[in-house]
């Protein structure tokens, strides 16, 4: 027998929560064969098989918190799932069979919100298709196939008599109660943890977004053509926040203990709302990178977060973080600190806004408020209000982040 082990989850991480068997005893597996996902406190990860076989045995089922090291079951090597012909009059019942296992395997994939529903209303999930990752069924996919089958197809040739009293039809509990993930726990705890402890202020500005969509309107077919990638905003606010921090550097600093940990390198986060959840990639050394280069890695970033490739080394090491509500539709937020950062900056929503011109005239403009979050007791409010105005200035007058000033 060859074990199935928790492998090494990465730094500072000991323990993962089985989310997920890919597949169940008595499978046929291959060699690296993805066989099921662990959780940890930041990402989602595929334990594969360490040799082709049968897997004889679950040892740690769905749910189960489990150490790097542990036993999560047992493969036995060169076995086959089935290697013996059915004598003829077993062909039946052996199809039988075979449509039970298929049907198994298909529930087996379902989540417990998805599978609470099949059971409570007795459908067949062979029958729904699904849109989530990898063909599996959502809650979306269940409640869309119960409202096709209780559409009318066609009148009835014979009028029945109207109910005396409405009886709703209920297509999903009123209820549900699902294990929140490791990684929401985690941010959840985190997130409050950096409230308790932070003296966590929020300073508003808001910039001008006429000159950046120009300068993007202008360029973006040859960027594209040149760099392979589209010229996007946030490359922007990413110049315009490491100019920032390199003239205030306690915004790109962090508290110890009793010390200051001030960093000589620019590595910044981006978050990225995922279907797992909140995740924060970091773009290193974003000083040194050109806007094309900015551009690519944050696609690439925020290709392997949303598809769940994301790795522990893609989130570690940040220093400051952006943080982009606009996307979503958001006017104006006070985003949380990403601790043991001492600021993130919050962009929101471009709406179209009258305002008065040096010469007093009112012109209706791109407008974006900003906000600045930050850790008082290592920021004063003078060096916060200035960082945001510096980037709000960057951002009116795009010139600034090419020659650096």
């Amino acid at each position: 027998m060859t074990q199935i082990l928790v492998p090494t989850l990465g730094e500072s991480v000991t323990e993962a929560t089985v989310a997920h068997w890919l597949k169940k005893e008595g499978e046929a597996v291959l060699a690296d064969e993805p066989i099921l996902e662990l959780e940890t406190d930041k990402v989602t990860l595929e334990v594969n098989a360490p040799e082709a076989g049968v897997i004889v045995k679950i040892t740690a089922e769905e749910g189960a918190n489990v150490g790097v090291g542990a036993l999560l079951g047992e493969i036995k090597a060169g076995a086959v799932a089935n290697d013996t012909p059915a004598p003829k009059e077993n062909i039946q019942t052996l199809e039988v069979a075979l449509v039970a296992v298929s049907q198994e395997s298909g529930e087996a994939s379902l989540s417990p919100a998805v599978r609470k529903m099949i059971n409570d209303n007795a459908l067949d999930s062979a029958q729904i298709t699904g849109t989530g990752k990898d063909g599996r069924l959502t809650k979306g996919d269940v409640i869309s196939f119960l409202e096709q089958e209780q559409a009318p197809i066609a009148a009835p040739s014979v009028p029945t008599p109207a109910p005396t009293q409405e009886q709703p039809l209920e297509t999903q509990p009123r209820e549900e109660r699902v294990r929140m993930t490791r990684l929401r726990q985690t941010v959840a705890r985190r997130l409050k943890e950096s409230q308790n402890t932070a003296a966590i202020l929020t300073t508003f500005n808001e910039v001008d977004m006429s000159a950046v969509i120009a300068l993007r309107t202008h360029y973006k077919e040859s960027f594209k053509k040149k760099h392979g990638v589209k010229l996007g905003f946030m490359s922007f606010f990413v110049k315009a926040a490491v100019n920032a921090l390199k003239e205030f550097p306690a915004v790109n600093a962090e508290i110890d203990g009793t010390d200051i940990v001030y960093k000589n390198y620019y590595n910044i986060s981006i978050a990225v709302s995922t279907p797992q959840g909140l995740l924060v990639p970091v773009i290193r050394d974003c000083d040194e990178k050109s806007m094309a280069e900015i551009e690519k890695d944050i696609g690439a970033l925020g290709a392997k977060a949303r598809d769940g490739k994301i790795s522990m080394e893609d989130m570690q090491g940040g220093a400051f973080t952006i943080t982009n509500g606009g996307v979503f539709g958001s006017l104006m937020a006070t985003p949380i600190l990403n601790a043991p950062q001492s600021a993130i900056l919050g962009m929101h929503k471009i709406q179209q806004r009258p305002v008065v011109m040096p010469d007093g005239s009112i012109e209706a403009r791109p407008m974006m408020y900003l906000a600045l979050s930050y850790d008082h007791r290592i920021i004063d409010g003078r060096e916060s209000v200035t960082f945001l105005v510096r980037i709000k200035e960057a951002l009116e007058d795009p010139q600034r982040l090419l020659l650096d000033i």
